[in-house]
């Protein structure tokens, strides 16, 4: 049935054979329904399905686009023109995920069974390189096959791999200043592609849909990044709303408000997201370590196994901050990053919060020890 349907979901699906259901994947969520594909024949159809069945409390359990799920069209709850229910989902491959804004360190996953994650930034506005960062840092950390529910997509070894897209490429002036943004986002995304399209133009517009073609991609940046514009014109129509965005900052109000998953018309599946005004990290210890792969090298030079790369002899990290080998920038963008996901983690890890605690103290002391020193010494 296409869609991204493949012998592992097949697979997966075995065990509800024969029960008067069928596998549709979900394309939108809307307050306890969802519009799902399935397969009709030869083809496919939409239904609307209940999600009753399957409604929980844990956010990191809910439906969402992109899941496969289990669906009964025969003894639906009927009414209001719904189709059928959902009777459970299959497990998830892969899963991008960021904190919410809660005080309850909850995470919200935006997107599920992705294969590529397009991170789209505007050249409309100032380059952001800590934004890429963050994004690819979310987009890097996480697991495959069982218990994917509760990690981020992750990587080239199997499972989702990033893609910088740089949109509007035709408001970044001429090809030399062009070729200087793609170098400085290189720059903070190591070992991922960086693109630059323009929807306006069409530039670079081939080469993303050849990277596109045949798997499952969602789109995600903030609001004014051109995502939706974007999809339109790999879509070659005009499916997702767009508005202009303000001339004097280049930010733009929040077109899409669902996550939405369209089919390509040369293959593949597009996932389409609101803007987003933040992503807090969510357990991206190991895509923090893929993003700044580089500061993490250096860190292996230094003469001692826990240095923080501050004041510390022999920090191989501070050596090449100091001979232009690693910008201050991207140090700093690391240190913020670190101490956010682990607030974060340590919000639900008892010995972490000890550790930190424990290490706060003790550069505390060590901080009134040297005090004492510039003094003139304690007492005695």
């Amino acid at each position: 049935m296409s869609y991204g349907w493949d012998d592992g979901f097949a697979e997966s699906f075995t065990p509800f054979a024969g029960q008067g259901v069928v596998p549709g994947r979900i394309v939108r969520v809307d307050r306890g329904r969802v519009d799902a594909v399935v397969p009709d024949g030869d083809g496919i159809r939409t239904v609307l399905a209940d999600t009753a069945l399957v409604a929980t409390s844990d956010p990191m359990r809910v439906p969402c686009t992109g899941d496969w799920a289990v669906i009964d069209l025969e003894n639906g709850r009927g009414g209001d023109h719904v189709d059928g229910v959902v009777r459970a989902l299959l497990p998830r491959r892969t899963a991008f995920v960021r904190s919410t804004s809660s005080k309850r360190s909850e995470g919200q996953v935006l997107a599920t069974n992705i294969d590529i994650i397009v991170i789209c930034v505007s050249l409309a506005d100032q380059l952001d390189l800590g934004r890429i960062e963050r994004f690819l840092a979310l987009a890097q950390s996480g697991s495959t096959g069982e218990g994917a529910a509760h990690r981020t997509a992750l990587s080239p070894e199997g499972g989702a791999r990033p893609l910088v897209v740089l949109t509007k490429a035709d408001l970044a002036g001429d090809a030399a200043g062009l070729a200087h943004l793609v170098a400085d986002a290189e720059g903070a995304a190591p070992g991922v592609q960086v693109l630059a399209v323009s929807s306006a133009t069409g530039e670079g517009l081939d080469v993303l849909s050849a990277v596109l073609a045949g798997g499952t991609s969602v789109l995600l940046g903030q609001s004014g990044a051109g995502k939706s514009t974007l999809a339109n014109a790999l879509l070659g129509e005009n499916v997702q709303d767009v508005r202009a965005t303000r001339d004097r900052d280049g930010k733009g109000r929040h077109t899409t408000t669902t996550r939405d998953l369209l089919a390509l018309s040369w293959g593949g599946v597009l996932i389409d997201t609101p803007g987003l005004r933040g992503v807090g990290m969510w357990d991206a210890g190991t895509g923090l370590a893929r993003t700044f792969s580089d500061v993490e090298a250096l860190a292996e030079e230094c003469r001692f196994h826990d240095c923080a790369h501050e004041a510390e002899p022999g920090c191989a990290v501070q050596e090449a901050v100091a001979n232009g080998e690693l910008a201050v920038r991207r140090l700093e963008s690391h240190r913020k990053l670190l101490r956010e996901n682990q607030r974060i983690v340590a919000k639900t890890d008892a010995r972490l919060r000890a550790e930190i605690r424990r290490d706060w103290k003790q550069k505390q002391a060590l901080g009134r020890h040297m005090m004492e020193r510039k003094r003139g010494g304690g007492r005695r």
